[in-house]
């Protein structure tokens, strides 16, 4: 419940409060404290109804992901198995592009999954036969790429579980494997457990400027923990921490 539906809710009782001291000892006021009371708990029941007390959503899947959801679910599935995080993976294009398969960052960032061009190329010569030439502005080939990327990523990280581990490999993916291998060895370093990102590596900095810092232990939160819920909702699949 939010500040507006507290209001709400308070307004309501002062309302129906001053009512009673007004009229408390006359009868057919009494009635009329009666009608008042139906009068506000219809209200509030229509509030309710309508989801005006639900709990804002962080993320909505938009509109224009609905036709990439099927490429997306494949390409997951091959690389990640029938139990793939697609809901992660969803939320993970999301956050970078919006699901724009145009979209070029300021810093020259390609596509729906956002990939410089140096990655591109890189990814593509480590995975020739299921990526061929490098086309991040091919949204088939670029959900392909973030998903093999994640997996080649997932696949050099330790953590206590499933959720940390992509956390991880989101962190890298945001800003290099090895920035995160010496976080995790900075944290191990202050008695901080480097197998948990949430509440233990994301809370160190091995050496990041403050902006760079700040932006990349935003991108595994706000992927695992607001976005993918509303994936995993929508019933595009699993997602790693839901």
């Amino acid at each position: 419940m939010g500040t507006a539906q507290i209001t709400l809710v308070v307004l309501c009782a002062i309302g129906i409060g001053a009512h009673a001291c007004r009229h408390g000892a006359q009868y057919q006021a009494k009635i009329s404290l009666w009608v008042r009371l139906l009068q506000v708990g219809g209200l509030l029941g229509l509030l309710f109804w309508g989801g005006f007390f639900s709990t804002p959503c962080h993320a909505q899947v938009p509109a224009a992901a609905v036709k990439y959801r099927a490429d997306l679910v494949r390409n997951a599935r091959v690389v990640w198995g029938l139990d793939a995080p697609v809901a992660s993976f969803a939320a993970q294009i999301h956050q970078e592009s919006g699901w724009r398969p145009g979209a070029v960052s300021g810093v020259g960032a390609q596509g729906l999954t956002q990939f410089m061009p140096a990655t591109s190329a890189w990814i593509a010569s480590v995975y020739p036969q299921s990526l061929g030439n490098a086309q991040p502005f091919n949204p088939a080939w670029a959900m392909r790429a973030l998903v093999q990327y994640d997996r080649w990523l997932y696949d050099r990280l330790r953590a206590a579980d499933a959720c940390e581990r992509l956390a991880f490999a989101l962190s890298a993916y945001n800003g290099g494997l090895g920035w995160v291998n010496r976080d995790k060895q900075l944290a191990s370093s202050k008695g901080l457990d480097p197998l948990a990102w949430f509440g233990s590596v994301e809370l160190v900095n091995a050496g990041r400027s403050t902006a760079n810092w700040h932006q990349n232990r935003a991108y595994p939160q706000r992927i695992l923990k607001r976005i993918e819920p509303q994936y995993v909702a929508a019933h595009w699949g699993p997602g790693a921490c839901t």
